[in-house]
């Protein structure tokens, strides 16, 4: 029987572990898989914390429902009748400019109307679909910011791009790859010649595909509906932790390195043990698997530390529902950095999700630092609150002291796709090449969400099945 190792029992690791279970079963493979987590619990980032009735959630609080791989995994384990949809409200989304939220526009007469942009900055924005913007550059890895710039001009960078950025990659995108975070907004501009190009052909397209009758979802940006559980995101960790049963795992075991084995390809070492393997599945930060690889090879190693992370803090405010006299009415919202605030943003999370916070109370989750501001991770617990406290009397009013605080604080929390990353998974396909039956997953190479996650997991166990198979 073949042997597999899968390291790390993060979201990626337990995906990849039970896809490739069951891919392997169907295909009448007799394959005994282990799965290494240096931590003593699985999950990873995912986790869902419930103290005083409230529920902070530690890291992601859900995934979009628009794309298919995270509800195909929830029908695979029939737990889709226990997804919880956020709330209908939370489709307002906020951007604090001015010294006032000004809600995100979600159409044409919306955007005329909203005094997010001015009237100079809708003027360079109309110019868009225009011959005067200048065409995407050949062979170069533009950041996000020069498309912006170039696309839709200097204020809507600073006021749409860069909070988005900011919210998803917690990045800047001044260092950011167009192409590797967002490759579908490039391949549109590609295809179409412009943005509003595009969403108008993609519109009609769309309006034709629902006359004849088929299911589609949005072609040009994310959207869908934020999805989760009630008791937490960390519902779904805990559900493939039990599928996969305790005889599968073996956890508080950092895997300290990969090296060539006797009997078998590999040997896995974890400290007080080793592991022999045929196939060896990383699903870790880019950063611990350039660890667990630096043994076998240096090479591949150093590409994966040229890899970055961004900070983060995440701070969990509860209140007392009548103390906090801003309408909750919303999803949250983001800060611009010209703005000179402390913090990324703020979600609502019990108006997003119920079961966030006790009846008659509110939790409100901030985030802090990120690219732009990595220095923030150093503060103290009693800097932290007083500055996410003197934001939220700012923007929201606040003066009174919250009933209810949590710090949760990540030195690595997201990859970030800067200007050549590309240039990196091509060098990391290439070097693999060298050691048939070692597979990379996780979330620092073509994709940051829970989607993305379950999506590269899918892959991967096709990828060993495949392997096992040829051979």
């Amino acid at each position: 029987m073949k042997k597999a190792i899968v390291v790390g029992g993060g979201i990626s690791g337990l995906a990849s572990a039970y896809l490739l279970r069951e891919k392997a079963k169907n295909s009448g493979m007799e394959l005994e898989i282990t799965i290494v987590e240096k931590e003593d619990r699985t999950g990873g980032k995912i986790r869902s914390i419930k103290e005083d009735g409230y529920l902070c959630e530690w890291g992601p609080n859900g995934f979009l429902d628009s794309k298919p791989q995270t509800l195909d995994l929830c029908r695979e384990l029939k737990v889709d009748s226990q997804l919880l949809r956020s709330n209908d409200n939370a489709r307002k989304r906020f951007i604090y400019s001015g010294g006032v939220l000004n809600r995100l526009p979600e159409n044409g007469p919306s955007f005329l109307k909203s005094r997010l942009i001015s009237w100079p900055g809708k003027l360079r924005l109309a110019l868009e679909p225009t011959p005067f913007i200048a065409k995407a550059p050949e062979g170069v890895d533009e950041t996000l910011a020069a498309f912006g710039r170039r696309r839709l001009g200097d204020e809507a960078l600073r006021k749409l791009i860069a909070p988005m950025v900011s919210g998803i990659f917690a990045g800047d995108p001044e260092t950011m790859s167009l192409v590797s975070c967002f490759p579908r907004i490039a391949e549109l501009e590609r295809e179409y010649g412009g943005l509003v190009k595009a969403m108008v052909k993609l519109a009609k397209k769309k309006k034709q595909e629902i006359a004849e009758g088929k299911q589609v979802a949005s072609a040009a940006g994310p959207g869908g509906v934020l999805t989760s559980f009630r008791d937490g995101i960390q519902t779904l960790t805990d559900i493939l932790n039990e599928r996969l049963g305790k005889d599968m795992l073996v956890i508080g075991a950092e895997v300290t390195g990969v090296s060539r084995g006797n009997s078998t390809p590999y040997r896995v070492q974890t400290g007080g043990r080793e592991l022999d393997a045929d196939i060896v599945v990383l699903a870790t930060p880019a950063y611990a698997t350039a660890q667990a690889l630096e043994g076998i090879d240096g090479g591949m190693s150093a590409t994966l530390n040229q890899i970055p992370y961004a900070t983060m803090t995440v701070v969990c405010f509860g209140y007392e529902q009548e103390k906090v006299a801003h309408d909750l009415n919303g999803f949250g919202y983001l800060i611009p950095k010209a703005e000179g605030m402390n913090i990324l943003g703020t979600l609502w999370d019990s108006s997003i999700f119920e079961n966030r916070a006790p009846e008659g109370k509110v939790l409100l989750r901030s985030m802090m630092g990120g690219a732009c501001f990595p220095e923030y991770i150093r503060l103290s617990d009693a800097e932290v609150v007083q500055k996410v406290r003197d934001n939220l009397k700012t923007i929201m009013g606040i003066k009174e002291a919250p009933e209810f605080v949590r710090i949760f604080r990540h030195e690595k929390a997201i990859p970030q796709y800067t200007v050549g990353h590309g240039r990196r998974l091509a060098a990391l396909e290439e070097q693999a090449k060298s050691h048939p039956g070692l597979f990379l997953s996780g979330n620092s190479y073509r994709g940051i969400g829970l989607n993305d996650c379950v999506a590269a997991a899918n892959r991967t166990a096709d990828e060993v099945v495949a392997f096992l198979q040829s051979r």
